[in-house]
């Protein structure tokens, strides 16, 4: 994130310097002396740099108010602008004037054949602003109607999400058999669907594949929360496409949605996040979208959790709904006799002992170690039978229980064995147990999907007394990163106005800069809305970043109106003076931004597409900020000082007597 700060931050890290260096040529086009240009020119931009860089600094107050894992992707971020924008302002104001008189020491000066085409243009600018100006009462209340109006429909319409979706060439596949099967089975179904995988997409265009069947054997000490899988009818399975294939990961699911099913019926398949952002986002969630229903009584839990699937299965967006656990895993049920079994001396604790011997492992109730006399080496000895040897409920029933006068007991004998089902797996919140949904997402963005969830966790109805309906997965992060982005930009908008109203003693000024920000927004929307891109984290801080340009760019535009306005000049001819004057750094400074963001909103290369957000939401929020800032500004300047005195607000005798 250091290096994307970086990245973000080289088309402002020519901004100090520009608008120095484009002073300092004013000056020396007036005829004052390359010294004197250097300095006057310097010390002129030096507040309003100053301030400039202070309001970029501000704007970034938001990254500081995220939360959890976007918190500590952002400060970095953050961080590396922060100083990097430090560094500029320093330079700027102290080896820059240097440099400019160390190369320009045997320039001739400027030339005097005529106006350049800039000039010529220049002039051109000039009285376009004057007849906007003249017109200001209509073309500022046009521009901000057209701003929100943008800002309301078309922001309404773009999508949500944490992050730009990711074409990584990789997928995620949860394979799930009937309950029950064996784990040689598992594996062979899994080998059934990479071979279809393969037929689909073309062995050529698969790089390598993964396989994790079942769970290990408790004999091995490896903590399953490792291998991601609740059974032996399970299986996760990982493949790595070829680059140069050209597969959309997106369309290749959906096909395989289609397909697997209708190859393999009975097994169910679900795609996961196979990227690690995704993956860290879902905060553990196998899905994008997960809900949880927790309660004390799981006879009450379980149907509304099934109410609730049906609920959700109506929206169209969701794909591979189902329950993470297992709710009907084959099982074979033994009531034992109490009574029977008393009179013939077998106790609870027998029968349990030999249903584990005969059916798992005799380590489970007799652990017996041997050790190597030679070596030392300590080794587990126990006794399994082998299952084919148990394969049918009859073989249940004979399993040996104990001996009693030479006869032996079996289960039969004592207990009513007879074939159920029960969860194949129990997950607790609270000490309360769970059952969840898990859902992908097809053809529409998270935000919209969120919103559908709600509706239909309410369509479902009021949840039974004590059962909790949780939303998990990406939800519930995007939420909280959405709503602290807001609270920082709400905190950023209110420093940057009074740190323009402690400069310019006025806190008109500082509306007339802060009214270009519904600009930068709006054009935040359309470049967005055009290209297609969702609202996420990358390219909200690409429009924080255009904000920060656009504002840095208006308080230019004010500082120069202002120093005019005090100089004995009418307001809307100071208004025209401050923008003409400002027209070429204005130009530079957003032309230079727009130029470096171009190739990263392309998205070319790999992983393009994630920062490809971001170059869009500057381009668009700067082309709107400039645009604002050059033609309706002297306008909103020109309102809002109106007929306002030319003597300072502040006390102090030097500042009012500068009136």
């Amino acid at each position: 994130m250091t290096l994307g700060g970086l990245a973000l931050a080289v088309g402002i890290l020519v901004d100090e310097a520009t608008v120095v260096i484009e002073n300092v040529h004013s000056h020396l086009g007036r005829g004052a002396a390359l010294a004197n240009a250097s300095y006057d020119g310097t010390i002129e931009t030096r507040v309003p740099g100053f301030l400039a860089m202070l309001c970029i600094l501000a704007v970034f107050i938001s990254a500081f108010f995220m939360q959890g894992a976007a918190h500590n992707l952002f400060i970095p971020l953050a961080l590396a602008v922060g100083f990097a924008m430090i560094a500029s302002y320093v330079l700027s104001s102290t080896l820059v004037p240097v440099l400019l008189i160390w190369v320009l020491r045997t320039s001739h000066g400027p030339d005097a054949a005529g106006p350049s085409r800039f000039d010529r243009f220049r002039d051109r600018y000039r009285d376009f602003s004057s007849r906007i100006v003249r017109q200001r009462w209509i073309v500022v209340p046009v521009y901000l109607t057209v701003a929100v109006l943008i800002i309301v429909f078309v922001g309404s319409t773009l999508g949500r999400a944490i992050f730009p979706t990711v074409d990584a060439g990789q997928f995620t596949l949860r394979m799930r058999a009937p309950a029950g099967t064996r784990i040689e089975e598992t594996e062979k179904l899994a080998d059934k669907t990479l071979d279809i995988v393969r037929r689909e997409v073309g062995p050529q265009n698969i790089e390598i594949t993964l396989g994790f069947v079942g769970v290990q054997n408790a004999a091995y000490p490896i903590n399953t929360i490792y291998l991601w899988t609740s059974g032996p009818e399970e299986a996760v399975l990982q493949v790595q496409l070829n680059p140069q294939a050209g597969i959309r990961v997106a369309d290749l699911e959906e096909r395989l949605r289609q397909k697997l099913p209708q190859e393999l019926p009975g097994v169910r398949y679900s795609f996961e996040p196979s990227d690690i952002v995704n993956q860290v986002m879902s905060f553990g969630a196998p899905t994008p979208i997960e809900v949880a229903v927790s309660g004390p009584d799981f006879t009450k839990t379980r149907p509304f959790a099934e109410q609730l699937k049906k609920a959700l299965g109506e929206v169209s967006s969701l794909r591979d709904l189902e329950f993470e656990q297992e709710l009907d895993y084959p099982a074979v049920r033994v009531d034992i006799d109490r009574a029977l079994a008393g009179m013939l001396g077998v106790t609870a604790g027998q029968v349990g002992e030999s249903l584990t011997d005969a059916t798992s492992s005799s380590r489970f109730t007799v652990p017996n170690f041997w050790a190597d006399p030679k070596s030392g080496v300590g080794y587990q000895v126990q006794v399994e039978v082998p299952p084919p040897r148990i394969d049918s409920l009859e073989d249940v029933k004979n399993i040996p229980i104990s001996r009693n006068k030479k006869v032996q007991i079996d289960l039969r004998n004592v207990a009513d064995v007879t074939q159920g089902t029960v969860l194949g797996e129990i997950d607790r919140y609270n000490m309360q147990r769970m059952l969840t949904l898990a859902a992908n997402i097809g053809g529409e963005d998270l935000g919209g999907v969120a919103d559908q969830v709600s509706q239909a966790i309410a369509k479902a109805g009021e949840p039974p007394q004590g059962v909790n309906v949780a939303v998990r997965g990406q939800v519930v992060p995007m939420a909280q990163i959405f709503s602290g982005l807001e609270l920082g930009l709400f905190v950023a908008v209110i420093t940057i106005f009074l740190l323009l109203a402690a400069n310019f003693q006025s806190f008109r000024l500082s509306l007339a800069v802060t009214l270009t920000v519904p600009a930068v927004v709006a054009g935040v929307a359309v470049a967005l809305w055009v290209s297609g891109t969702t609202l996420n984290i990358q390219s909200l801080m690409g429009a924080i970043m255009a904000i920060g340009v656009a504002v840095a760019n208006a308080i230019l535009l004010v500082t120069f109106a202002e120093r005019d306005r005090i100089g004995g000049a009418n307001v809307p001819d100071a208004a025209v003076a401050g923008a003409s004057s400002r027209l070429r750094p204005i130009l530079m400074t957003s032309c230079a931004m727009i130029a470096g963001m171009l190739p990263m909103a392309l998205g070319l290369g790999e992983g393009g597409s994630q920062t490809a957000p971001l170059g869009r939401a500057v381009i668009g929020g700067l082309t709107g900020g400039t645009i604002a800032t050059l033609i309706i500004l002297p306008a909103i300047f020109a309102i809002l000082r109106g007929e306002h005195t030319r003597k300072s607000a502040s006390l102090l005798p030097a500042d009012f007597a500068r009136g």
